[in-house]
């Protein structure tokens, strides 16, 4: 128990120099990470790093903190400890007895709350710097801000040199000369803002319409040197006794060098490959968007989404074309616009979200109209840029009041009058004198309103006519308005009102119904007669079903209302009854319809003297034959497989024609090797050199001619069955066989 205070001392500091080391590497980190992804130099970023560490190191010193330090540090931070923490540091012959109490007290209070004193290490610096060195790396990459930082080229990442081999050893005198350097320089398209690379490596992967240059130098005088690309050959050009050439990258393949020495002997090289890099295309993500948007005339008609570009490169402009149709048949209305996004495009920048806000209301659209528009992103690739777009979105504002061609039950006619769009327009002049009503004086918009009210009964007499009546409602002298606007007749509601309880109606009431009574009492009650449309009834006299009847007849009565209180100068009462009328009007319009136009594939009558008989002797079956030529595989590789067949058998030498069918070989070959380069190069490479050399071996035309039998797929198998004739003696021959296995 007395050693443990001086331990818990001991821990302490341990802790103390653990964190500031901590934190050390912290502060180093952020500033190590930042000149990386700069410089894309690891190396260069371990010795920033190191750098950092030993520098802060040497300022902070953790090793000379002491327990004297770390003593003092809690007296002052810890108040339970009484600045006794030193009794802890004293050897216990020099304490007293009160001095050994208050130093068991202390290591107490320590061994319980030492956890809650924090050295003084400010650890959540360190973490805001490497954090703050995290998000200018971040904005270096996204910006290509390396670019800037980096040296004009980027270093020799291959040393593997060129090995050359003579087409013809019996020229050979004397020792070839040999390869003194060799670098290929590959100016990346300026729009990619990617700095030059250099490498000794002659196998390339660059991106399309880079710059390749190649500069080698022999260490003896030569006559030429070139470069063979597929059938292509480039001679290279001579300065300061360097040879060079430079190319556009357009096509992937396989290329060699080849040059002559003074004594005129040629040497080839191995191939190397070139793979060309396409720039892909952009890429655009749509968010908060659905394919289909609908909306109903009283919404709000406003899309809103977000669409995240991304590319390679950068992307150079971004827009939305939209396209707005307007009515429908042959008298559709098309009007295409281009819009923009409403953030700012960053040039360049390789990802980056837009949004848009497109109001319907803004672009002139009414209901029944449709909106078709897809987004295009184009990104900075020279001199063609690359397109994407995305797939069409469409946006449609609902026609309530769209009356298309139907099929009543089995009647092909359309009885949908053509006024029932009037309904609609009374409900949109009806809000228009609502919402202007504080700016109107009082007379014109009491005038407004009533006559807002005589086209509401226009209406209503329109679709009477549609239920058989003559005449609803009162006569017409009650519509007669003086110049304030009021009626004249002392009752205003006599002539607006549905009003079943008249005198008048009662009267006509029950004398129909003691009519009917009178005349009905020696018929028979005719159990169909309420299934029956009996057109005679001029109550049934109409042009649609009972139940159609019951829903117009609710109509009228919401129309009755609705002119009432137009009549009423009060139309915003009104509007309710309106919208019931409308909406009756349209449940009348879809119910009970067969939505089949009357287009399309109309076949012939029905001959009944030949129907469900089951002759099909005048049925023809339709048989086509049509043989589809396949390209053939491989030709030129098969037609060497055969010519070195030959070749082989008579022990002739390769004609000029031979060296141009193995070429042409070869060049089906590379598109084979470029895919596997490690099945098929050594075939390629052998090939090659065969096609170049004066003289060839029987032994190395047989190894060619094998490597390229492997090379043709093997068919695959096609089994059939097959009709084949036996003679009399081969049917014998089968039957001595049967009896022999038999008796055996």
């Amino acid at each position: 128990m007395i050693d443990s205070g001086k331990r818990i001392l001991v821990n302490f500091k341990k802790r103390w120099q653990l964190l500031e080391i901590l934190s050390i590497i912290l502060f180093a980190s952020g500033p190590a990470f930042l000149i990386y992804m700069l410089t894309s130099d690891l190396t260069i970023g371990c010795f920033v790093f190191i750098g950092f560490f030993v520098a802060l190191i040497l300022i902070k010193k953790p090793w000379r903190l002491t327990l004297e330090k770390v003593s003092s540090y809690i007296d002052q931070k810890f108040n339970e400890v009484e600045y006794s923490t030193a009794l802890l540091l004293k050897p216990v012959d020099e304490l007293s007895n009160m001095a050994m109490l208050q130093r068991y007290k202390i290591s107490e209070v320590l061994n319980e709350n030492i956890k809650k004193i924090k050295p003084l290490v400010n650890l959540k610096m360190a973490l805001i710097v490497m954090l703050i060195f995290g998000f200018l790396s971040f904005l270096s990459h996204q910006f290509s801000l390396n670019t800037l930082f980096k040296n004009s080229t980027n270093k020799i990442e291959n040393q593997q040199g060129i090995t050359f081999q003579p087409l013809d050893s019996a020229k050979v005198k004397v020792t070839p000369p040999a390869l003194k350097s060799q670098k290929l320089s590959i100016y990346h398209p300026s729009y990619t803002k990617l700095a030059k690379t250099v490498t000794s490596d002659m196998n390339i992967k660059a991106l399309e319409g880079s710059k390749l240059v190649w500069e080698v130098q022999f260490d003896a005088q030569i006559q030429e040197v070139s470069i063979e690309i597929l059938e292509n050959t480039y001679p290279m050009v001579e300065v300061d006794n360097e040879y060079s050439k430079q190319i556009t990258l357009t096509e992937t393949g396989f290329y060699n060098f080849k040059f002559k020495d003074m004594d005129g002997a040629s040497y080839v090289s191995d191939l190397y490959a070139i793979e060309v890099l396409e720039d892909e295309s952009p890429l655009l993500e749509v968010q908060g968007l659905q394919q289909f948007t609908s909306f109903e005339v009283s919404q709000k008609k406003v899309l809103n989404f977000n669409v995240e570009f991304s590319d390679d490169y950068g992307v150079e402009d971004t827009y939305i074309i939209a396209t707005v149709t307007k009515g429908e048949g042959e008298s559709v209305k098309f009007r295409e616009e281009r819009l923009t996004f409403d953030d700012k495009l960053i040039l360049g920048t390789k990802k980056q979200v837009l949004s848009k806000k497109i109001d319907l209301d803004q672009m002139k659209m009414e209901p029944g109209d449709e909106l078709y528009f897809y987004m295009v992103a184009i990104d900075s690739k020279k001199p063609k840029a690359n397109i994407s777009r995305t797939e069409t979105y469409f946006a449609v504002i609902k026609d309530t009041l769209t009356n298309q061609f139907a099929v009543e039950g089995t009647m092909g006619a359309d009885l949908m009058p053509a006024y029932f769009r009037s309904q609609r327009q009374l409900i949109i002049d009806t809000e228009k004198l609502i919402a202007a009503q504080k700016k109107m004086s009082k007379e014109k918009f009491n005038t407004t309103s009533n006559e807002l009210g005589y086209d509401q009964k226009a209406l209503r007499l329109k679709y009477g006519e549609f239920m058989g009546d003559e005449t609803v409602g009162g006569s017409e002298n009650s519509e007669e308005i003086i110049d304030d606007g009021v009626a004249t007749n002392s009752d205003l509601l006599k002539d607006y009102t549905h009003d079943h309880d008249s005198d008048n109606e009662h009267n006509l009431v029950d004398h129909d119904h003691d009519h009917d009574h009178k005349e009905d009492e020696g018929k028979e009650e005719d159990p169909l007669e309420s299934y029956l449309h009996n057109h005679d009834d001029p109550e049934e006299s109409t042009l649609f079903t009972a139940t159609l009847k019951s829903k117009l007849r609710g109509a009228l009565d919401e129309m009755w209302n609705a002119e009432l209180y137009l009549r009423l100068y009060t139309p915003e009462k009104s509007l309710a009854y309106q919208y019931r009328a409308l909406s009756l009007i349209q449940e009348i319009k879809n119910s009970a319809r067969i939505y089949v136009h009357r287009i399309g594939f109309d076949p012939p009558p029905i001959k009944e003297d030949k129907r469900l008989t089951g002759t099909i002797d005048k049925v023809n079956n339709y048989s086509k034959l049509q043989d589809i030529a396949q390209p053939e595989a491989f030709p030129f590789i098969k037609k060497a497989i055969e010519r070195l067949e030959r070749l082989i058998a008579n022990s002739a030498a390769l004609s000029s024609e031979d060296r141009d069918l193995l070429v042409k070989a070869g060049n089906e070959l590379s598109l084979l090797a470029i895919q596997e380069p490690g099945k098929y190069l050594s075939t390629l490479q052998e090939l090659k050199w065969i096609s170049e050399r004066s003289e060839t071996s029987k032994v190395q035309l047989e190894k060619l001619q094998r490597q390229l039998l492997a090379v043709i797929p093997k068919p695959k198998p096609k089994p059939r069955k097959t009709n084949a004739s036996l003679s009399e003696i081969n049917e014998l021959l089968l039957q001595e066989l049967e009896f022999n296995d038999g008796s055996n």
